[in-house]
């Protein structure tokens, strides 16, 4: 299960011209389910999006990285997005047969938006409208993107790419 968190300021999904959902400060997160995809995958998403320190501290705003979305009571919007499983090495044509199929997907994805909701606060976790046509406006702030994979939370250096970076 891949995520895209954006810490943003404001955003909001609009389908057929009619604004269906909006939060002010927080995190917008687009989910993509894989074919693969768990409630275990949705389990690590979750507590890494509920808790991934992106918000500089509440109370001396000049320290950077020291608080998560539920430290500043920040609202969630979650946008389903399968593209984010395309397989784009082969090609200019992405392949999606990583991706969940549709129905699965969605009863995944509901389950998803339940659990996150019962880990954090039922009233500040919006969605979209799964499968529709969405047009999603934000304000990131930062700007600050983070990438997600539940089975993969971070790139491993191998010996051979030299790298001098400090960790």
């Amino acid at each position: 299960m891949r995520a895209i968190i954006q810490r943003v300021s404001s955003a909001s999904v609009t389908v057929d011209n009619e604004v269906i959902s909006s939060i002010s400060r927080g995190l917008m997160v687009l989910v993509g389910i894989g074919a693969d995809d768990t409630s275990s995958d949705a389990s690590v998403l979750i507590n890494k999006i509920l808790n991934l320190r992106v918000f500089n501290d509440p109370i001396d705003p000049e320290k950077m990285w020291k608080a998560s979305v539920k430290d500043i009571e920040g609202e969630i919007l979650c946008v389903s997005q399968f593209t984010l499983l395309a397989n784009t090495t082969k090609g200019n044509k992405p392949d999606f047969h990583r991706a969940m199929s549709s129905e699965a997907s969605r009863e995944m994805y509901a389950s998803f938006l339940e659990n996150l909701r019962e880990s954090y606060s039922a009233d500040k976790v919006q969605d979209g409208k799964f499968g529709a046509m969405m047009n999603v406006s934000l304000t990131n702030e930062g700007p600050v993107t983070f990438t997600l994979d539940s089975r993969k939370l971070e790139y491993v250096e191998s010996e051979t790419s030299g790298s001098s970076r400090k960790k």
